[in-house]
C-alpha cells in the first residue's frame, strides 16, 4: 500500500468510527489486531469502540495530525466530550473536557493490525 492508499483508508477508518459502522469494522480492522501490545482481535477492538461511544455518547474522532510512512499511519486525534460518569478512573459526570491522543498504527495486508495508543489523561485532569 502506498502513501495516498495508506492515508484513504485510514480516513475510512475514522469516517467508519464517526459513523459507528461497527458491521464495516472488519474491512479497516485485522482479525488478530494487538491493541497496546496486548491481542483483543477484530471482535474485542469492536467491543472497546462501543464502549468508548455508550460512556461518551458525543465522541467524534477528529484528526489534527496525519503522517504515513507505509506500513505506517501516525495520527494525532482531538476530542471534545462530555464522558459519562468516570472516565480514566476520573469522576468526570457530564463536564465538558478536551484531550488528544496521539496513536501508531501497523498496516498489514492493508488493515489494521497493531495499534500503540497514548491518551493524554494530564489534559483531562487540568480541567477538573
Amino acid at each position: 500500500m502506498n502513501k495516498k492508499e495508506l492515508t484513504g483508508t485510514y480516513r475510512g477508518y475514522i469516517d467508519c468510527l464517526n459513523r459507528q459502522d461497527w458491521q464495516n469494522l472488519g474491512n479497516f480492522v485485522a482479525n488478530d489486531a494487538t491493541y497496546n501490545g496486548r491481542t483483543v482481535g477484530l471482535e474485542g477492538y469492536r467491543a472497546m469502540l462501543e464502549r468508548d461511544f455508550r460512556e461518551i455518547p458525543d465522541l467524534v474522532f477528529h484528526t489534527q495530525l496525519l503522517t504515513s510512512d507505509p506500513p505506517y499511519i501516525a495520527s494525532r486525534l482531538n476530542f471534545n466530550v462530555t464522558p459519562r460518569g468516570e472516565f480514566f478512573g476520573l469522576a468526570i459526570n457530564g463536564r465538558r473536557v478536551s484531550f488528544s491522543e496521539n496513536v501508531f498504527y501497523e498496516f498489514i495486508d492493508g488493515k489494521i493490525a497493531h495499534v500503540w495508543s497514548v491518551i493524554d489523561k494530564a489534559a483531562v485532569e487540568a480541567q477538573l
